[in-house]
């Protein structure tokens, strides 16, 4: 049994990877009294990253192959069950590890009992604080994050700025007992990706189970860097906000989220053709269609 394994997703990322592979052990080798291990579980990558991530001659690195794409969720859902540390550290593979940023969350996630999930403070790569953590998206939430900008300004989500209790922490960096993560199912395996770690901690909320932020343990987060296009995330986050509602909430409310969307994706559409914004328009238009089919 090892005391602590890191989780990352590779997928046609290769060098990104590769990086974030090397901030680990780096990060790893400041507490040689760690018993860690680094699970990377390749979904079927068609670039390079098998290739350069065997050059990683290092025995706390496992690299799993798989032979098919299982999404974000299956491949972390797989490698968790394959896992043999006692604690869980999921990782995006488009981060990078702060000096002993992972020692450091994994000593203080084992010395507090207050928070059964724990989330890392993430900044950009100019070391700008980044919006990592939030409410649930209820209605009221869910509006103001899409219409009013919430955020920029705190109401739906804000950088970690202090050790708190929170709805959701972001799983580009978040920990957490194997037996916790096993006990509520993994993620969902019919989230192929984004929005998997509020859905685990919306359920986990239910079960009385709490999630909070860490400051002091910091990682890079080249969001969106794992995207095939710059749409992807926004057309992720509209069928993320359809699936969460239909699972979580009443049938009224998953019509106002449907109405909220819509209006939103028509702006930004209006937006587009006004301005002459190709990308806008390209954008919105799927996003809108998106809609449309529930």
């Amino acid at each position: 049994m090892k005391d602590l394994s890191i989780i990352v997703l590779s997928y046609n990322t290769a060098q990104i990877t590769y990086d974030c592979i090397c901030s680990i052990l780096t990060s790893l080798d400041h507490d040689a009294k760690l018993n860690a291990e680094v699970v990377v579980w390749d979904n079927n990558s068609q670039d390079e990253s098998i290739k350069m991530l065997a050059k990683i001659k290092d025995s706390r690195v496992r690299i799993v192959a798989h032979k098919d794409n299982l999404g974000f969720t299956g491949g972390n859902n797989n490698a968790a069950m394959i896992a043999k540390g006692d604690s869980l550290l999921f990782l995006n593979s488009d981060t990078l590890a702060v000096n002993d940023a992972v020692p450091r969350l994994y000593r203080f996630f084992v010395s507090q009992k207050q928070f059964d999930f724990l989330g890392a403070r993430l900044v950009n790569k100019d070391q700008s604080p980044q919006a990592s953590c939030g409410r649930f998206y209820t209605p009221l939430i869910a509006a103001a994050a899409l219409f009013f900008k919430g955020d920029v300004w705190g109401a739906s989500r804000w950088p970690v700025r202090k050790t708190q209790k929170v709805d959701w922490a972001s799983g580009a960096a978040l920990i957490t007992k194997a037996a916790t993560f096993s006990s509520l199912g993994g993620f969902d395996n019919s989230i192929f990706m984004y929005w998997d770690e509020v859905d685990l901690l919306y359920r986990a909320a239910k079960k009385k189970l709490t999630t909070g932020v860490y400051p002091d343990a910091t990682f890079i987060h080249l969001e969106a860097a794992s995207s095939n296009t710059r749409s992807q995330p926004i057309i992720k986050v509209f069928q993320g906000y359809i699936f969460f509602y239909k699972k979580h909430y009443s049938p009224l409310q998953q019509r106002l989220i449907i109405y909220m969307l819509q209006l939103k994706a028509a702006v930004a559409l209006a937006i587009g053709i006004v301005s002459g914004n190709a990308y806008l328009v390209d954008t919105y238009k799927r996003a809108y269609e998106i809609t449309k089919k529930t």
